[in-house]
């Protein structure tokens, strides 16, 4: 996809205060640090549109980003990283399951994990919860650059069984590998929802 123009559009800190569903939209969630930011940056080709952060748990809001006036992506708070007091992490929990449950435009969510780390109940518990909640997801592992190919070989095959899914998407920041099959999953998750409400 080309991306023409991209904004960052909004914080927001309760679900009530989200805009009105009319575009669709593309969520991002995973474990704090594992790359989410820059694999949205990434995908629009903007430096700093969606904030890193060297400090784990800092995402602590949804963030909505306007593309191509035409869709929203929405950089969903990080979980799981233990120095986040614990009501914030309820917050977020909460945060992140109200989204997801009442958002109408939302078309596709992208897991995102570190190629470097093995899974946890986290991955295994928000993922069967997406299956219960009819949610179509994709599983992106990203800084596979930072492995050596027997490796990436191995953290593949295991996430491939510890989740139970063949749609994995190899990423790497550095290099733009899986950029376009990003994005192509994104186009077909958004066509066919055009589809099925033509």
């Amino acid at each position: 996809m080309k991306i023409n123009a991209a904004e960052f559009y909004k914080s927001f800190f309760k679900c009530a205060d989200l805009p009105a569903p009319g575009l669709p939209e593309i969520a991002f969630a995973g474990r704090s640090n594992v790359g989410k930011s820059s694999l949205i940056n990434k995908l629009l080709n903007r430096r700093g549109i969606a904030k890193t952060s060297s400090t784990p748990g800092r995402t602590q809001s949804i963030n909505f980003i306007l593309a191509n006036q035409a869709f929203f992506l929405v950089d969903l708070p990080g979980y799981g990283y233990a120095k986040v007091p614990l009501e914030v992490k309820r917050h977020w929990g909460k945060l992140i399951q109200d989204y997801l449950q009442q958002r109408a435009g939302l078309k596709l969510l992208v897991l995102i994990v570190d190629a470097r780390r093995t899974g946890t109940d986290d991955e295994k518990l928000f993922v069967q919860w997406l299956d219960q909640n009819a949610i179509a997801w994709v599983l992106v592992i990203t800084k596979t650059d930072k492995l050596k190919n027997a490796q990436l070989a191995r953290s593949l095959r295991h996430w491939r069984e510890f989740l139970e899914t063949d749609s994995i998407i190899e990423f790497s920041a550095v290099s733009g590998k899986g950029r376009d099959k990003v994005w192509r999953v994104i186009e077909a998750a958004m066509q066919a929802a055009s589809d099925k409400n033509a």
